[in-house]
């Protein structure tokens, strides 16, 4: 008994903290390729219209590094901390959405997204943490009634208000699809029975393809067929090249022409006046142009690399509330990504949307930073056991 009891206690002494160095590594690395990408796809435009060619790079950098310091704060932090601010965080979401009607609000290209406190904040970005926390607390706190289908209806009837409230008060379609997306894949992962998921993604494709089919056809009458004109222009966008099809063709010429290995960093001509938000949601192209399809797959698998660290860490989280949020993250990211390259390639209707890591906005890469603190967080509660 002795003996057993000794080697028992010599395999708690061998089992190790575990930390997520790849992770840490794909993370800095894609900051630092972002601040190149967004000095290159930027400096013509800031020189001519601020007089600064790194106005947009320094705004980028000092976001990046408070972020930075954020992100290594919450690594330290216990992630069990979170599910006692669960609630506040999506009640604080909801609050700061609203704020953006009143004279904190931030108008700026057509759209009424930010808050001034200070710094620059788009309540969408704090949305997406909220809903995180939100739904790992609520999955947790149901237990085993979650694989029912009222708890499913339940919890994105919860999802509900913020998303609608993104889409109706921000007009931010593409952040409200995101949450809701977060939302949807976390219910899905905490329920073993797939098929009542499955009926409601091919009910939404045959809705979409329905709508586009009623579009093409004309069976909708002009006076309404406004409001989808994103999406005729997608179908068509050589019929609008000089309004709501110009970003996109200019994206795809820039895609087209930097072929298999680009034109070379820096030498981007789309960027020189022609592609509007290049540094923002079309930087995807910008990269495919300089860097050609050999950058655009080497990005795309970085970010292959980054949902495959967050699945490891998931599948060896302690409990079900660190797998959650890492889950939570893992969906934020993965959708992003898609929807922006999906835009940028015209392989969905053009909806502004940034590229995460990369894209130019100091509000995302403070949060997406906060979220991955998060996940190494969790990460550090894994225990190796060399035994």
């Amino acid at each position: 008994m002795e003996e057993r009891a000794r080697q028992r206690a010599e395999r708690r002494n061998k089992r190790e903290s575990y930390f997520d160095y790849s992770l840490l590594f794909i993370i800095i690395f894609l900051l630092c390729f972002g601040l190149v990408m967004i000095y290159s796809a930027s400096s013509y435009e800031a020189q001519t219209e601020i007089g600064n060619a790194f106005y947009y790079v320094k705004k980028q950098l000092l976001a990046t590094i408070m972020g930075l310091v954020a992100m290594f704060f919450v690594t330290k932090l216990d992630y069990h901390i979170w599910y006692r601010f669960s609630v506040f965080a999506y009640v604080l979401s909801g609050i700061l959405i609203v704020l953006v009607l009143t004279p904190l609000g931030i108008e700026a290209n057509g759209a009424r997204r930010w808050l001034n406190l200070g710094l620059s904040l788009q309540p969408a970005e704090v949305a997406k943490l909220g809903s995180i926390l939100f739904f790992s607390f609520m999955v947790c706190r149901m237990g085993k009634k979650v694989h029912k289908i009222q708890a499913t209806i339940l919890l994105l009837a919860l999802a509900s208000p913020i998303v609608l409230m993104i889409l109706l008060i921000t007009k931010n379609l593409s952040s409200a699809i995101i949450v809701l997306g977060i939302v949807c894949l976390m219910i899905f992962v905490a329920t073993p029975y797939y098929k009542r998921y499955f009926v409601l993604v091919a009910i939404a494709v045959i809705a979409a393809v329905g709508l586009v089919y009623l579009l093409v056809s004309g069976i909708i009458p002009e006076e309404a067929s406004f409001r989808f004109g994103r999406i005729i222009a997608w179908l068509h966008p050589e019929d609008y090249p000089d309004t709501t099809g110009f970003q996109t063709l200019q994206a795809l010429y820039a895609i087209g022409s930097g072929g298999v290995l680009g034109k070379g960093l820096g030498a981007s001509m789309q960027k020189l006046g022609f592609l509007p938000e290049a540094q923002n949601d079309m930087i995807f192209s910008i990269i495919c142009e300089e860097l050609g399809l050999f950058g655009a797959v080497a990005v795309i698998l970085l970010f292959l690399l980054m949902i495959w660290r967050f699945m490891v860490v998931a599948n060896n989280a302690p409990d079900l509330y660190g797998a959650l949020i890492v889950v939570g993250v893992m969906a934020h990211i993965a959708i992003q990504v898609v929807l922006n390259i999906a835009v940028v390639t015209n392989s969905i209707p053009n909806t502004g949307i940034s590229l995460p890591f990369i894209s130019y906005g100091g509000s995302s890469v403070m949060f997406l930073l906060i979220e991955m603190g998060m996940v190494l967080s969790v990460s550090r509660r894994i225990k190796l056991d060399h035994t």
